[in-house]
């Protein structure tokens, strides 16, 4: 059954979109930036006709009624608790966990501290934040690819380029969603806390994520782990995925695509396929 189920979690209310019989398995599916739960709608809809619950929170700062003001409420830490307080909540001791761009980031701390919640873990477009976070202080072209993130360290201005041209930039990166899609997108973005609530995401945590060059952020990943990243990608270099492989310690894949960073979006067909075997291969249906 699909519904969009309310998650109370302390003080904030996540909308999560759910798709499944929830006695199944649980998968929760982590979105990114600029997107919502809605990008996963498809997977979704496979993973539950396979026997699986499945759900996909709006994040902190993309749920209306879970969106504090600040940026220290954008951690990395607070925002993979929110994942373990989700599954907290369904009453799941163990889940599969995917996640794409910042997505993906919070998934690798979250199966980094917590590996015994875990069944499997499928990253997509960011590798570990270690390797990540290090590149993008000694490879010069991951510096070059992540300026934007350092543009977005600044107040206020980076909202007003955002909004630009009734959100030209955004929409230049929903080039390959459908317009359903680019519409619940644009639910969020135009709310103005909202908005800048999901750049806090960068405002939090770049300077953990530089850090990486001289000090451990994160370490060895001890859960079955794959891994997906589009070489066209233009926000992710060679040099971070490269330097990401030496910190997989459990069963680890590394599929390659000739893609670029909309990976759910340009290479459904080849993600569903892939994922479906890691997820099939680490099910513990009698859990």
């Amino acid at each position: 059954m699909k519904e969009t189920i309310q998650i109370k979690i302390d003080d904030l209310t996540f909308d999560c979109r759910t798709d499944g019989d929830k006695e199944n398995e649980l998968v929760i599916f982590l979105h990114g930036w600029p997107e919502t739960s809605y990008m996963w709608k498809k997977l979704m809809s496979h993973f539950s006709k396979n026997g699986f619950y499945c759900v996909a929170p709006n994040l902190r700062g993309y749920s209306k009624n879970a969106c504090p003001k600040g940026k220290k409420h954008y951690s990395l830490d607070k925002l993979s608790k929110d994942v373990l307080g989700i599954s907290n909540f369904l009453n799941k001791s163990k889940f599969h966990l995917l996640g794409h761009d910042w997505g993906a980031a919070i998934g690798w701390k979250v199966v980094h501290d917590h590996q015994d919640r875990i069944l499997s873990w499928t990253g997509i477009s960011v590798p570990h934040l270690q390797a990540f976070g290090k590149a993008i202080v000694v490879d010069m072209e991951q510096s070059k690819m992540s300026q934007y993130i350092k543009d977005f360290q600044l107040s206020y201005l980076p909202e007003s380029r955002i909004r630009k041209d009734d959100f030209k930039i955004l929409k230049k990166l929903w080039k390959n969603s459908e317009s359903n899609e680019i519409d619940n997108y644009l639910e969020v973005f135009k709310n103005p806390k909202q908005l800048t609530a999901s750049l806090n995401y960068y405002r939090s945590n770049y300077k953990l994520l530089k850090s990486a060059a001289t000090k451990q952020i994160l370490g060895d990943i001890n859960v079955p782990t794959l891994f997906i990243w589009g070489n066209k990608d233009i926000a992710i270099g060679s040099y971070a995925v490269s330097e990401s492989h030496q910190y997989m310690k459990n069963e680890y894949e590394f599929l390659e695509l000739d893609s670029g960073h909309w990976l759910i979006q340009t290479k459904y067909q080849e993600l569903k396929k892939v994922i479906t075997k890691h997820i099939m291969k680490n099910a513990n249906f009698s859990s």
